[in-house]
């Protein structure tokens, strides 16, 4: 058996050395480079070879990969590389990186080709001024057959070892079995769609009731099929902190399975052993000699098969090595990955690099998928203050006054003739975007010529601008391009830019499809039309509605038809609203959460609760709540208090949270959930509109829908749970919204 490695890869193992330094340049965007690469060989003459496939093997490890360019006439290799900035300002590994990748394609080349020597070219292509550097150095075959075996030599006891771990591993899950015996009503069901998807090669979007245990319906079944369908990985991809945990004690719960490696990706800044220092030698200790550490942490690492965030830390600091770029390299040696969308989806996701680079087969996870909407709204979204800009002219040196001025009057001619306070503009600011780039490109030289950092109202601004240049590179039809108007008590202007992403299936879809299968699976998937366009699953993607383990009389779901909570009749509800809160906790005393759709609204029924029956305990979830006081708001749940916790629908308390048997009884919600009316919302239904006829459905309907069932979905847990749930909006009865409610659920006339 052998084992596949490509050239990049290999190098990156054997040939990286030195210090961790992010200070050179950042690299410049994907697109960028690509067009950096076409300039390059464009200017190349007849019978240049552009994306030279290449192979070749020493003993059982298999190399491969694609050179940039080679020229028969001058016999020369080349290994074009896009930067920005100052190239000798470069730190001497990244060039020893390079080097090393050129020579082994070099050799690789010569096998194939007979060549007996080679001209090796580095080509540094400056995205800004277009200019060539090169490097060339003239080798003999014989040198690059003793540079490659070199390499591989270095590399071979690891991959030997990784395929003894592989044989192990595949061993292992053929021979899982499901820790609880039996499964839970529903959970069969889904695990078997879920085996099916994974072992055809299909996408799956699977809806399934909370309470089924759907973490290790989907973990399980994948695992099992991972042997057959020869998956290098497996990602599970979860929207918050607490659905990877789920994961982690899913897999804790699995015990055969104890060759596989799990590894816990988390937050730059939740990694971070020294937030105040810069990610170079010179500043951080952690990153100095980091590359000639890591082989040490890396092979500690891998004899610790579960690799949550103190496992992998414990390693980290025991070798000295930065915990967040040593969780970077274990992502290459992991079998299965916990961590959030970004990873995966992100405009420059590690996961979704990595299994590019490598070709890697793989399976997706993707956790509570009704998040993904918004989640990946915000990816492909960026926006730029003026302010921002504004408030750097007291701090920007000499040589980033000029072209930071330009931007400024470029935006000024963006706003000068917008009278409405939001507008969507008809086209992208050509000239603003060119007067970014320039501005980035010299903070960019600053950066190279200034490497002990940037003040960080300059650095917030320099990232901003790189993003929002990245993304006009991409801009479409799933965007929009706005300007939003700020009030201020002088004339100046002041205005806020948007690139809005409203559709992001284009850029998600690419993503889904380079899995092997995906399964993307949540309590509330429905419409199924809606989600699949929004977030790009391909046209033959199979649906399944897991069937309910709960049965219609545990649930009593009342209508309040008499409460409008429009916003006009917010006032009129009050008195309503708490009569019906009173009365219900009268009837059966427990705890009870009530969800309102906003925190004024729901501050002015807690005061008339209290004036009126200051007897009844209630708690409430205010603004920007710490995560101690989120933890002492559900504490008050036990299976011996009784009262109404007050939340915001859509908030940290309507999905995600767990409160079994006598710990809730009940829900309030006084609201159907849709977004607001406002002007950015109205330009996002009718761009839906443009594009699949649903506007309003789209933007506002089946949102607001899913945030009320997630968050009545917190009332019945287990299959003993028996609660009621009350729906307060004269709408609730009308049959368009009840159609699209848990069939399951029994509504009260």
């Amino acid at each position: 058996m052998s084992y596949r490695v490509a050239v990049r890869a290999l190098c990156e193992f054997t040939a990286k050395q030195g210090d961790l330094d992010l200070r050179f340049t950042p690299s410049p965007t994907a697109l960028e480079g690509i067009a950096g690469h076409a300039t390059v060989t464009a200017r190349r003459g007849d019978g240049y070879e552009r994306e030279v496939t290449l192979e070749g093997t020493y003993r059982n490890l298999y190399v491969r990969g694609r050179a940039d360019g080679y020229d028969p006439t001058k016999n020369q290799l080349e290994e074009i590389k896009t930067y920005r900035g100052d190239l000798a300002r470069q730190p001497d590994n990244h060039r020893h990186l390079h080097w090393a990748q050129a020579k082994v394609y070099g050799w690789l080349l010569c096998q194939m080709r007979s060549l007996q020597s080679l001209d090796i070219a580095l080509v540094y292509f400056d995205v800004v001024s277009q200019k060539e550097t090169l490097l060339i150095e003239t080798c003999s075959a014989e040198d690059l057959q003793a540079f490659f075996e070199t390499q591989c030599q270095r590399f071979i006891v690891w991959a030997e070892q990784e395929l003894v771990h592989r044989a192990e591993r595949d061993q292992a899950l053929r021979l899982l079995t499901f820790p609880y015996g039996e499964f839970r009503s529903g959970q069969r069901q889904l695990a078997e769609a879920v085996y099916k998807a994974a072992c055809t090669g299909t996408h799956l979007m699977a809806q399934a009731p909370t309470g089924i245990g759907k973490t290790l319906a989907t973990l399980f079944p994948q695992l099992k099929a991972a042997p057959g369908q020869q998956l290098d990985k497996l990602f599970f991809l979860t929207a918050k902190t607490s659905g990877r945990q789920l994961a982690l004690d899913a897999l804790a719960s699995l015990k055969a399975s104890s060759p596989l490696r799990v590894l816990e990706l988390i937050a730059r800044d939740k990694a971070c052993e020294h937030p105040d220092k810069a990610c170079h030698g010179e500043s951080c200790p952690l990153a100095r000699g980091f590359y000639d550490r890591l082989p040490a942490a890396r092979a500690e690492a891998i004899r610790r098969p579960f690799l949550d965030q103190s496992t992998l830390r414990e390693v980290a600091v025991a070798h000295q090595v930065c915990p967040y770029y040593l969780s970077q390299e274990m992502a290459r040696w992991a079998d299965l990955v916990v961590g959030d969308y970004n990873y995966y989806f992100d405009l420059s996701a590690l996961l979704y690099s990595l299994t590019l680079v490598n070709q890697w087969r793989i399976g997706l996870l993707v956790d509570e998928a009704h998040n993904l909407l918004e989640r990946a709204r915000a990816m492909y979204s960026a926006e730029l203050d003026i302010r921002s800009f504004k408030g750097l002219r007291k701090i920007l040196p000499a040589a980033l006054k000029r072209p930071v001025e330009r931007v400024l009057r470029c935006w000024g001619d963006v706003h000068r003739l917008q009278t409405l306070s939001y507008q969507v503009q008809p086209e992208l600011p050509h000239k603003l975007l060119g007067a970014l780039q320039q501005a980035v490109s010299a903070i960019t030289e600053h950066l190279a010529e200034n490497p002990t950092g940037l003040d960080p109202a300059l650095q917030s601004v320099y990232f901003d601008a790189m993003h929002f240049c990245r993304l006009a590179e991409l801009f479409g039809d799933h965007s929009l391009f706005d300007c939003t108007l700020l009030p201020t008590r002088s004339e100046a202007r002041v205005s806020v830019l948007c690139l809005r992403n409203v559709l992001p299936a284009p850029f998600l879809k690419p993503r889904l499809l380079e899995a092997r299968s995906c399964v993307l699976f949540s309590a509330t998937l429905s419409p199924q039309r809606f989600y699949a366009d929004t977030l790009g699953l391909p046209l033959n993607h199979v649906w399944l509605d897991v069937d309910s383990p709960f049965q219609s009389e545990q649930l009593q779901v009342r209508l309040a038809r008499h409460i409008s909570t429009r916003y006009h009749d917010r006032y009129a509800s009050l008195q309503p609203i708490v009569d019906l809160l009173v009365e219900q906790f009268r009837e059966r005393p427990g705890n009870y959460l009530a969800f309102f759709s906003s925190f004024d609204y729901l501050q002015q029924v807690t005061n008339l609760l209290a004036a009126q029956h200051p007897q009844l305990p209630f708690w409430e979830q205010t603004r920007s709540m710490h995560e101690e006081a989120r933890h002492a708001f559900l504490a008050r749940f036990t299976d011996e208090s009784c009262g109404i916790g007050f939340a915001v629908l859509g908030g940290a308390f309507s999905e995600g949270i767990d409160l079994p048997g006598r710990r809730l009884i009940g829900a309030f919600v006084a609201t159907l959930g849709l977004p607001q009316v406002n002007p950015v919302n109205e330009q996002m239904k009718a761009r839906m509109d443009q594009l699949f006829g649903a506007g309003y459905d789209y933007t506002y309907l089946y949102p607001g829908l899913q945030k009320v069932v997630q968050a009545a979905g917190r009332v019945i847990r287990t299959t003993e749970d028996v609660g009621v749930v009350h729906l307060i909006d004269d709408r609730f009865a009308r049959q368009d919204i009840r159609r699209l409610l848990p069939v399951w659920w029994a509504s009260a006339e």
